[in-house]
């Protein structure tokens, strides 16, 4: 029998160096394993453990083999964070006040646009005449007035259709063949409202008027219609109206002087007179003067 012969080292080597190689993977793999095991049915820890000291075998001896708990985590408890409730901010209440109502009727509509007056104008056509007695001027210009629109009336005849009264605003006062000059209850004359109450009786458009104004006048003459106005004495100015107590207790105003003239036409500064059968022109101011001594009265076409 054939001696064996010795195996050469480096033959073992190889042999040996996979061996080693598996077992020491397989112990380093069991050594981590051991570290990481985890309880799954454990809440995760709150705070992981330290790891505990490695006891260290007395100088000279052998190193001792380290004991290594497995880490364990601690039971996890979860406490649960309050969840803040919102309180609501109730909103602001709005308060419905009511507007007032408008009681208040709406304001009338502008008057319509009155035509302008023209600065001057004129009636042509009116006749005067001189009239029968002293006092009678009133009759007088009552008739030629109404013959200008139509109408034929004497004179005598419309003077006996006045009635008579110691009121001039109810009927002619005295006798009209009396002195002129005077007031009630000497013989006087009369008004414009029996002047014109009469007119009407004779089928004439009349209406007596007091208080009229300078453009209202102005607007009859241009209008094409003249106008019978009361005036102190020859259309003069400076008179002075008196009040006077009839005997039916009325108080009225009278003048000394009253006389009744007829307007027909009128410029910016001069008013145009027809007196009896004479035509002569005054000054505004001297006619406007004359005219208010007894309140501005006037008859006028309606």
């Amino acid at each position: 029998m054939k001696p064996l012969k010795p195996t050469p080292l480096k033959n073992i080597l190889w042999v040996l160096l996979p061996v080693t190689f598996v077992v020491g993977a397989a112990g380093a793999a069991g050594m981590l394993l051991g570290y990481i095991q985890v309880d799954f049915t454990s809440a995760p820890p709150a705070q992981a453990a330290p790891h505990e000291p490695v006891t260290v075998a007395e100088r000279g001896g052998p190193p001792a083999t380290p004991t290594r708990t497995p880490f364990r985590p601690a039971a996890y408890t979860s406490t649960p964070t309050a969840t803040p409730t919102a309180t609501p901010t109730p909103l602001p209440t709005a308060t419905f006040t009511p507007e007032p109502t408008n009681t208040q009727p709406p304001p009338p509509p502008p008057p319509p646009a009155q035509p302008e007056i023209p600065e001057e104008a004129s009636v042509s056509g009116v006749v005067g005449h001189v009239q029968s007695l002293g006092l009678s001027c009133e009759s007088r210009s009552a008739v030629d007035w109404a013959q200008f629109f139509g109408w034929n009336i004497g004179e005598l005849e419309f003077l006996g259709g006045l009635p008579r009264s110691d009121n001039p605003e109810v009927g002619f006062v005295g006798n009209p063949a009396g002195a002129w000059g005077q007031i009630p209850p000497n013989p006087y004359g009369v008004h414009a409202a029996p002047v014109a109450a009469l007119l009407r009786a004779y089928g004439v458009p009349a209406e007596d008027r007091r208080g009229m104004s300078w453009d209202d006048l102005r607007k009859e003459i241009a209008s094409g219609e003249p106008v019978v106005v009361w005036v102190y004495g020859g259309v003069w100015a400076g008179g002075r109206a008196v009040d006077y107590t009839a005997s039916d207790g009325q108080t009225v105003r009278v003048a000394p002087f009253e006389h009744t003239v007829i307007v027909n036409g009128y410029t910016a500064s001069t008013v145009a007179i027809v007196d009896n059968n004479l035509y002569y022109n005054v000054s505004l101011d001297r006619f406007l003067s004359s005219w208010s001594v007894l309140g501005n009265q006037a008859v006028i076409r309606p």
